[in-house]
């Protein structure tokens, strides 16, 4: 009696199951034109599901158990007609292809690639085309209702996560069980249970935020793959984008809605995994007691990539296409792992972008302390804060602290360290291959990446006490090289100056040089090198306002990007996951949408070939005009090459130039001796 109950039971909670690829013994692709315009674009309705090869009845009952019906003639065939494009793009299909869809006056009914629609046998095996009427989601809403959800059997868990209009979203999943405090993560094996991904799991703690129990990443995915033959699974996988978020090692988090990965992982085919890491003190506290070797946050994203390297083909990603990306500390992170022996094997690509090195603020993003000089700095001071320094266990001593006493101290341990594990060697190796990931690196800077750490001056202050004041060198301005503008502002004119100082000392400088050194020392297979000239900046981080923002008028009161401000450190952001719109910002003139498209679909170009530069097969069969005309009507991206050094200036048009301020940079004198 028993038994015929645990029968029952399963079979009325398989009855009940949230719809999988397994549920329903099919593939799933979200296709869509995502113009990144949300729901003003007109191509709203676009989006189409596309299912596996089944009979008709069986293709009606599979889209109504997603909540869509199959789509139906006459709707505009030209809203579909680039989705089918990219199908034959893909090779899964032949133009010829028949689907199906609904059926014409009661007769079962095919469409193809041309948009002949034909009468045809409902017992053949016909790929279908089910509607796709998810909602939209932005940053601040996001439907969940049972009728979008959907579920992945992945790492021995089966997790719930929900369609968009334009991916599936899995948040919150968890990649590593809560660790003791100061030990490495490990490896989260799953216990066979039902676990909801339909919402963020806690950030890391940090100052009186988030939680300690906080390791969790986001999947978005256009597509699932049903369990199936390796070599036939393998054949669809999509490339990985991996992002690590910035915040100086103290702060934020892989759930940041900036980062929502659904437009860039919908236009450019791609799955997007955005993950969190534990910062500051919690993360990169270091002793000399020869256990606490500090770099528990680098440790933890290393796990996040083996956890994406044995479970992302669930969610349809390719684990041997995985392009690692971040920017401020996150591109930090990005080249610490590319120095790391445990982070080899687990990435094909990497870009890096606004990396910090070379002077003041920036120096220890790119050059690792010593745990005996990271004690001197900081950790020495962390111990007497918090009354440990003699205590027979520090480390023990400092867990009896509540986490939030922990991140709120007076001093942070925000410093990556040479632990002999993690890192093994005080800087990434540019003069040997042997010491450093042999992966094609995009990289590069915005144009006045270093405003933002600098303050603004003082009426009464000379340039050498500003430059002083703010931890730069002060005997190379003013001079030929860093001359001060003749500007009514007298202010601003020596902002303007040292701006530039902190831009090439903490940012320009040191990734100019990784680029050359890398090419010279064939370090990297290719290297491709950037500067933002258009940026724009979030509201919520935008310091010496209104500097970094483009000048309000009135007739653009928005901002004009046409006229004269500063390109600061996280301007490029929006533009590179696609999220003007969705985070609720306005376009500010005409170029801001296809600027936008544009460096999205490069970014994810360079995460499916290794070339920043989109195809043109690829554009064409997206249908994505504005890129495709950029791509057509300027000069191509090319990577170093023999004494051509170049950088894309990505601007509206973009184009290839020089890389600048060679000469600033020896001026600096910045030690840094791979430099040009």
């Amino acid at each position: 009696m028993r038994k015929i109950f645990g029968i029952g039971l399963f079979l009325a909670t398989l009855a009940n199951a949230t719809v999988s690829p397994s549920s329903i013994d099919s593939d799933i692709s979200i296709i869509i034109h995502n113009d990144l315009m949300q729901n003003t674009s007109s191509l709203a309705n676009s989006g189409i599901l596309l299912l596996d090869p089944m009979p008709l009845q069986k293709a009606i009952e599979t889209c109504k158990s997603l909540g869509e019906t199959l789509w139906t003639y006459p709707t505009e065939f030209s809203e579909i007609k680039n989705d089918l494009d990219y199908v034959v793009f893909q090779g899964k299909y032949a133009n010829s292809q028949d689907y199906w869809i609904a059926p014409v006056h009661n007769t079962p009914s095919t469409i193809n690639g041309n948009g002949k629609v034909q009468k045809a046998s409902a017992n053949s095996h016909l790929p279908a085309i089910c509607t796709q009427s998810a909602p939209y989601s932005n940053s601040e809403i996001q439907d969940t209702n049972s009728t979008w959800q959907v579920a992945v059997h992945s790492n021995n868990e089966y997790l719930t996560g929900f369609r968009d209009r334009f991916s599936f979203r899995f948040l919150g999943i968890r990649y590593a069980p809560n660790p003791k405090r100061w030990t490495y993560s490990q490896l989260y094996e799953g216990t066979g249970e039902h676990v909801s991904a339909l919402n963020y799991g806690s950030e890391c703690a940090q100052a009186s935020s988030g939680a300690e129990d906080c390791f969790f990443l986001n999947v978005w995915t256009p597509y699932l793959p049903k369990p199936k033959d390796e070599g036939q699974k393998k054949k669809s996988l999509k490339p990985v984008m991996f992002w690590i978020h910035g915040g100086a090692f103290t702060g934020g988090t892989g759930s940041d809605p900036t980062f929502d990965g659904g437009n860039l992982a919908s236009r450019g085919d791609v799955v997007v995994v955005t993950t969190n890491y534990r910062l500051g003190n919690l993360g990169f506290l270091a002793l000399d007691d020869g256990m606490t070797n500090g770099n528990y946050g680098m440790a933890d994203q290393i796990t996040a990539l083996e956890w994406v390297r044995r479970n992302i083909e669930d969610f349809g990603g390719d684990p041997d296409r995985v392009t690692i990306f971040g920017q401020s500390a996150g591109a930090g992170s990005v080249r610490a792992l590319l120095a790391s022996p445990k982070a080899r094997g687990l990435f094909a690509n990497a870009i890096m972008q606004s990396n910090l090195g070379g002077v003041g603020y920036g120096t220890t993003y790119s050059k690792y302390y010593t745990i005996a000089e990271e004690m001197e700095v900081v950790g020495n001071a962390i111990l007497k804060e918090t009354n440990c320094t003699t205590a027979k266990s520090k480390p023990d001593c400092l867990r009896e602290l509540p986490a939030f006493t922990i991140t709120n101290l007076a001093n942070s341990a925000r410093y990556l360290v040479v632990d002999g594990e993690y890192l093994q060697t005080s800087e990434l190796g540019l003069t040997s291959p042997e010491t450093t990931a042999n992966v094609p690196l995009l990289l590069g800077t915005t144009r006045d990446d270093g405003s933002p750490f600098i303050n603004y001056p003082s009426a009464d202050e000379t340039i050498q006490e500003f430059l002083t004041e703010n931890d730069l060198p002060s005997n190379v301005a003013p001079s030929e090289l860093f001359p001060i503008p003749s500007g009514a502002n007298y202010t601003l004119d020596i902002f303007n100056t040292s701006s530039r100082v902190a831009t090439d000392g903490m940012f320009r400088c040191v990734d100019q040089a990784t680029a050359y050194a890398g090419y010279n020392n064939k370090i990297f297979p290719k290297i491709f090198f950037y500067e933002f000239n258009r940026t724009y900046q979030m509201p919520g981080w935008s310091p010496n306002p209104p500097l970094c923002q483009a000048p309000v008028t009135v007739e653009s009161p928005a901002g004009d990007p046409s006229l004269e401000y500063f390109k600061c450190h996280s301007g490029e952001l929006y533009y590179v996951f696609g999220n003007v719109l969705r985070i609720g910002l306005p376009f500010r003139d005409e170029f801001d949408l296809p600027f936008q498209q544009y460096i999205l679909d490069s970014w994810a170009s360079f995460a499916r070939s290794a070339d920043p530069a989109p195809s043109l097969g690829f554009l064409k069969a997206r249908g994505y005009v504005n890129t495709t005309r950029q791509v057509e009507e300027t000069d191509k991206w090319v990577p170093f090459q023999g004494n051509q050094y170049k950088m894309r200036r990505l601007q509206w048009p973009s184009e290839m130039v020089q890389l600048d301020e060679t000469l600033q940079c020896r001026a600096l004198n910045l030690s840094l001796s791979y430099y040009m």
